[in-house]
């Protein structure tokens, strides 16, 4: 992958983006430089996982672990095409968080039934809250050359929540896959299906494991920090090794990839590397079996990639992205948007555009786009309106005992550390 100037230098000059877009100002945040590592780099803490909860097959949220799966040895040279016609595909939607909401709600809930005063349990405040795939994109920015993204952000009594913005068009697009980009997807699907079984330390032989329903999925809400930021995320876990024991130490992310024929193979291949490490690392998820294929579907090899391990795998190579620019880079981006959108009121939404190779602008919707936004939906901007009025009814008492206080984890899950010196699972 070329450097930020190196591909500037290839753009023609029609291709170019207007210096101007390149300047600070209060409304934008420059690209970042990836010619050298920052030289601090800010902390990061190991994800502890709060709740889980499962979707069921008509994606509705149960509180139970009913969609977890348990990783078993997938059969050398399936056919990842197995059942295609049979796959339950849940379309495209608007990326609400409205699930993570309801989880984290409801563990507030348990911690003021399950304490002995719970007139004066206080949940210590948040700073972030989104699904993992936002923070995987934000983290992700300063590698991506193709893609821009959209994001709508509300900064509400002191916590920014984020959602992704689809246009209509944009969902248009998402659900009219081509054939061939449509059975693409099945593959990697397909692949989970041969990787799990409903029942744990199956000793069963491989095989397949079920038809493939989109709708049906395992999530994991987890708290973290940056920097001195508290950030609670949420995002699918694929399945577990061997019993799950409430802790993420044996979540296993699953991946699959075209073999690697070449240089060029696998140049490509690592760069993928990037989102892989990111999903996982936002998680806690300490390990990503990748199944790589043939064009045609035939799964070739197996492969077991440690998450921690994944960034000596890149290093010193041309073009290798640098987690710690990363992280200092989603550093940065969440201080300017603390400062950038804070209101009186909470109810201002915020459009947030990355575009590649120039940076983040940020504006405040009108009515209109707000209205948008809400889409007809018991919404104050994007956020639901009970969950509103339960922010708007909570009173918080800083001299009371935390319960979910970073202090009140043991000291493994809560060590802090910068990268590249290591975070370790």
């Amino acid at each position: 992958m070329a450097h930020k100037r190196k591909a500037e230098e290839e753009l023609p000059e029609s291709g170019r983006p207007p210096v101007k877009q390149r300047l600070d100002s209060a409304d934008s945040l420059p690209y970042p430089s990836l010619s050298s590592s920052p030289s601090k780099v800010p902390a990061i803490q190991r994800p502890s996982p709060i709740l889980t909860f499962s979707y069921n097959s008509d994606h509705v949220l149960e509180f139970n672990d009913s969609a977890l799966r348990y990783y078993v040895e997938p059969p050398r040279g399936a056919d990842l095409g197995f059942h295609y016609e049979k796959w339950i595909k849940r379309p495209e939607e608007r990326g609400r968080i409205d699930g993570l909401l309801t989880a984290w709600s409801r563990f507030k809930k348990t911690l003021h039934a399950s304490s002995p005063s719970p007139s004066v349990v206080n949940v210590p405040d948040v700073n972030v809250m989104c699904w993992r795939g936002i923070m995987t994109k934000i983290l992700a920015a300063p590698y991506e050359e193709r893609d821009g993204w959209d994001l709508n952000v509300m900064l509400v009594k002191g916590t920014l929540y984020f959602e992704e913005h689809l246009s209509d068009a944009k969902l248009e697009e998402k659900n009219e896959m081509t054939p061939r980009q449509r059975l693409q997807s099945y593959y990697g699907y397909a692949f989970e299906s041969y990787c799990t079984t409903s029942q744990p330390d199956s000793q069963g032989a491989p095989g397949w494991g079920g038809d493939v329903n989109t709708n049906v999925q395992w999530c994991s809400v987890v708290k973290t920090k940056l920097a001195d930021r508290r950030v609670i995320i949420g995002g699918e876990v694929d399945c577990v090794r061997g019993t799950y024991s409430g802790k993420t130490d044996n979540y296993v992310e699953l991946k699959t990839s075209l073999s690697i024929r070449n240089a060029s193979d696998e140049a490509r291949f690592e760069k993928k590397l990037l989102k892989f490490y990111l999903q996982s690392f936002l998680l806690g998820v300490p390990e990503i079996i990748v199944g790589f294929r043939t064009p045609s579907g035939r799964l070739t090899t197996v492969q077991l990639l440690r998450t921690a391990e994944i960034p000596r795998l890149v290093r010193g190579k041309p073009g290798a992205w640098d987690p710690s620019i990363c992280l200092e880079w989603g550093d940065r981006f969440l201080t300017f948007l603390q400062a950038k959108v804070d209101s009186d009121s909470g109810r201002q939404v915020w459009r947030v555009s990355f575009k590649p190779r120039v940076g983040i602008t940020a504006v405040m919707l009108n009515e209109a786009e707000v209205a948008e936004v809400v889409n007809g939906e018991e919404h104050v901007g994007f956020l639901p309106r009970w969950y509103w009025d339960e922010l708007m009814a909570v009173h918080h008492d800083s001299g009371a005992q935390s319960r979910v206080d970073d202090t009140s984890t043991t000291r493994s899950n809560t060590e802090s550390t910068g990268l590249p010196s290591g975070w370790r699972i």
